[in-house]
C-alpha cells in the first residue's frame, strides 16, 4: 500500500513537472508576443561586459605593426622581440587558469576588476619601459588580464542574456575583439608604440567605470545564496514591469538541485555526469585551434608575399572580410543554430585550406604560375570567412552555455586554458611546418577541420532557444 502511495506521489511529481513544462512552453509563446521588445538593460550590460573583449583585441593586436619601432627604440634583438611576442600567450593561460575560481570567488563582476587592473598596470609598464626586461613584464601582466576575460566576458553575457538573444549578445565577444585587432593594426601604423600602449588604456577605463552601473550576474548570486540581490538583478535586466516569476523559479529550482551534490573537486570533472559538457567544451577549443587559425592570421602577410599577392591589399581585406562575416554570424546564430553554423564553417575552413595548398603546390612545381595569387587569395578569404561565421565565435558562446554553475568556474578554466595551450601550439609549430612543406601545411589544416566537421556532427548538441538551465540538465543527465 505503502509502494503504491509512493508511486503515485512520484507519478504525480513528474507528470506536474511535464505539465509545468508544457504550460511553461505555452505561457513563453504568449510572453513572447506580449513582450517583443528587451529592455535595454541587458545591451547596455553587455556593451559594458565587452569593452573587456575590445580590451583582450587591443592586446593581440600590439605587437604587429609596433615591431619594427620597438626594436630600433629599445635595441631589441629578433629572439628579444619575439619573445615579448608570444609571452601575452603564456601570461592568458595563467589568467585562464585562475579566470574561473576567481569569478566564482568575487563575483562576474569582480573578475572583470581583477583583470581589468592588470591590463592597465601592464600597458603602463610597456609605456615607461626602456629595456626588454620592463617590456615583457608589461606583456605577461597584459596577458594575464586578457586570459581572464576571455572566460569572464562570455560567460558573464550568457548569464544575463534572455535565452532568444543569448547566442547573438555572446558572439559580440568575437565581434569586439576582432574589431579591437584591426583597429589596433590601423592605428598602429600612425601612432607610436607608446602612444598604442596609452590607447590601451581605454577600454578598461570604460569598463571600470561601466562596472559601476550594471547589475552582478543573477546566477552568480543565486548560487551564492543572495536570494534577494539575485532576484533584483534580474528584474533590472528584464526591465522593471517584467514579469519574472518564472525564469528565477527555474534558475532557483537548478541551483537548489545541485547544490545537493557534493561540491565537485577537479577530478570530479571527469565523472560520467560532467563528461560529455566537458568533452564538447574542450572538444570545440581544439577544432578552433588546431585548424590553423593562428597560424593563418599571424603570418597573413608572409602568405600572400609568398604567393605573390600586395600583403598589405591583403590584409585590409582580410580585416574587414573578418568583420563583416562575424557580424553575419551574430545576426543568424539565435535564428540558425549554433550547429548549422558550426558545420558551414568547417566545410568552408577544408575548403578554404585545399585552394592554398593547391596554390602552394604548383608554386613549388613551377606549374601554372598565373593561377596562384588568386588561388592563394581565394583560399586564405574563403579561410577567414569561414572561421568568423562559426568557428570563430561559436565555441565561446557554447562553453559559456553548456556547464552548470556548479563547475563552470572549474571546467570554464580547464577549456579557457586548452585553448590558449592550443593556440600557441598552432602559432609555434606553423613556421616549421611551413619550412618543411608549403602545401602540405594546409593539407594537414585540412584533414584536421575535416575530423572537426566529424565531431560537431557526432557529439556537438544544439543549444539555442533553451534557457541555460534546460539544456545543461540535459547535456549532464
Amino acid at each position: 500500500m505503502k509502494m503504491e502511495i509512493k508511486e503515485d506521489v512520484e507519478g504525480g511529481k513528474q507528470r506536474g513537472v511535464r505539465e509545468a513544462l508544457l504550460g511553461e512552453n505555452n505561457k513563453q509563446l504568449v510572453n513572447e508576443t506580449k513582450h517583443h521588445h528587451h529592455p535595454w538593460m541587458v545591451y547596455f550590460t553587455t556593451f559594458i561586459a565587452v569593452c573587456g573583449s575590445y580590451e583582450f583585441g587591443a592586446c593581440i593586436g600590439y605587437s604587429s605593426p609596433t615591431q619594427e619601432a620597438i626594436r630600433k627604440d629599445l635595441s631589441l634583438s629578433l629572439a628579444e622581440y619575439s619573445l615579448f611576442g608570444s609571452i601575452l600567450t603564456f601570461g592568458a593561460m595563467i589568467g585562464a587558469i585562475t579566470s574561473g575560481p576567481i569569478a566564482d570567488f568575487v563575483g562576474r563582476k569582480g573578475a572583470m576588476r581583477v583583470s581589468s587592473a592588470f591590463c592597465i598596470a601592464g600597458w603602463l609598464v610597456i609605456y615607461f619601459s626602456k629595456g626588454p626586461v620592463p617590456l615583457n613584464i608589461g606583456r605577461l601582466a597584459t596577458g594575464y588580464g586578457m586570459g581572464v576575460f576571455s572566460f569572464v566576458v562570455p560567460v558573464f553575457v550568457a548569464e544575463i542574456a534572455p535565452k532568444e538573444l543569448r547566442g547573438a549578445l555572446t558572439t559580440i565577444n568575437q565581434l569586439m575583439i576582432i574589431t579591437a585587432v584591426s583597429v589596433s593594426f590601423i592605428i598602429g601604423t600612425v601612432l607610436s608604440w607608446r602612444a598604442l600602449a596609452i590607447i590601451g588604456l581605454i577600454p578598461t577605463a570604460m569598463l571600470l567605470f561601466g562596472l559601476f552601473f550594471i547589475p552582478e550576474s543573477p546566477r552568480w548570486l543565486a548560487k551564492k545564496g543572495c536570494a534577494k540581490d539575485f532576484v533584483a538583478a534580474l528584474q533590472i535586466l528584464r526591465g522593471k514591469d517584467a514579469d519574472i516569476s518564472q525564469e528565477a523559479a527555474e534558475i532557483q529550482d537548478y541551483i537548489t538541485s545541485l547544490e545537493l551534490l557534493a561540491k565537485p573537486k577537479m577530478l570530479d570533472l571527469f565523472q560520467r555526469r560532467y563528461l560529455r559538457s566537458l568533452t564538447i567544451g574542450i572538444g570545440l577549443m581544439i577544432c578552433q585551434q588546431f585548424g590553423g587559425i593562428n597560424g593563418v592570421s599571424f603570418y597573413t602577410s608572409s602568405i600572400f608575399d609568398l604567393a605573390g599577392f600586395p600583403s598589405s591589399t591583403g590584409t585590409i581585406i582580410y580585416a574587414i572580410l573578418q568583420i563583416i562575416i562575424t557580424g553575419i554570424g551574430a545576426a543568424l546564430i539565435d535564428k540558425a543554430g549554433r550547429k548549422p553554423l558550426l558545420l558551414v564553417s568547417g566545410s568552408g575552413l577544408v575548403a578554404g585550406c585545399i585552394f592554398t595548398a593547391v596554390a602552394f603546390y604548383l608554386k613549388v612545381h613551377n606549374v601554372g604560375l598565373g593561377a596562384v595569387p588568386t588561388l592563394a587569395v581565394i583560399g586564405i578569404l574563403v579561410y577567414i570567412g569561414s572561421f568568423s561565421i562559426g568557428m570563430g565565435a561559436v565555441p565561446w558562446v557554447m562553453m559559456s552555455e553548456i556547464f552548470p554553475v556548479n563547475i563552470k568556474g572549474q571546467a570554464g578554466s580547464i577549456a579557457t586554458l586548452v585553448n590558449w595551450f592550443a593556440a600557441w601550439l598552432c602559432s609555434y609549430t606553423f613556421n616549421f611546418f611551413m619550412s618543411w612543406s608549403s602545401y602540405g601545411t594546409f593539407i594537414l589544416y585540412a584533414a584536421i577541420n575535416a575530423l572537426a566537421i566529424l565531431f560537431i556532427v557526432v557529439v556537438v548538441p544544439e543549444t539555442k532557444g533553451k534557457s541555460l538551465e534546460q539544456l545543461q540538465a540535459a547535456i549532464n543527465a
